[in-house]
């Protein structure tokens, strides 16, 4: 196995679906759920997110040149979806009922995707699998992306830890810090398609 490649993919995914920053969303998210709710949320969520960055990991270039769609409108695309979400954890306008009314199941959007298979997620697998050439690095693709997804569930998994120790105070405190990070986020990412698309024009 290539251990610098899995290094790399390991810190680069790392950073992009940032486990600790899961952990306010998810409690936001998950907030009228019970613990065993929570914890099958969870699994869920990692399910979901492992299904769709395996599925572009191998497809994923096939499948937008048959759409014909760019990385970049993929990319400004959950940055609009994640606006709407971060939008309302900030107003407080949705709460963990209306959550689960709304989307149904909040294991599959938002959290499976886009926040923990995002745009950002997809590419960076997408590249790493295009620049392998052997089965070493394909190997080492596989293992980062497998250690990065449990230490996901894992930030989620004891989420209802974190929420015990804050109250429900402090979860309502950094729900709204979850969705202030989260529309930076959200601009970030369309703001970097806006470029893509300019230099593409160019």
């Amino acid at each position: 196995m290539d251990l610098q490649l899995l290094a790399s993919v390991i810190v680069t995914l790392f950073v992009i679906m940032d486990p600790p920053g899961t952990v306010p969303i998810f409690m936001s998210l998950t907030a009228q759920m019970s613990a065993k709710d929570r914890n099958r949320s969870a699994l869920q969520a990692l399910l979901v997110a492992t299904g769709v960055i395996v599925v572009f990991a191998i497809f994923g270039q096939s499948i937008l040149n048959y759409m014909h769609i760019s990385l970049a409108a993929l990319q400004g695309a959950g940055g609009l979806l994640l606006v709407l979400i971060a939008l309302q954890l900030l107003t407080g306008s949705t709460s963990g009922e209306e959550n689960a009314a709304k989307y149904k199941n909040v294991a599959f959007v938002p959290l499976g995707t886009p926040l923990m298979a995002g745009p950002g997620a997809i590419v960076a697998v997408m590249v790493f699998v295009q620049q392998s050439t052997e089965l070493s690095e394909y190997l080492a693709v596989g293992a980062g992306i497998a250690a990065v997804l449990v230490s996901l569930y894992l930030a989620m998994r004891f989420a209802g830890v974190v929420q015990r120790v804050l109250g429900e105070n402090g979860v309502e405190l950094v729900t709204r810090i979850a969705g202030l990070l989260l529309s930076a986020i959200a601009v970030q990412m369309i703001a970097d398609a806006v470029q893509a698309f300019v230099k593409g024009a160019a």
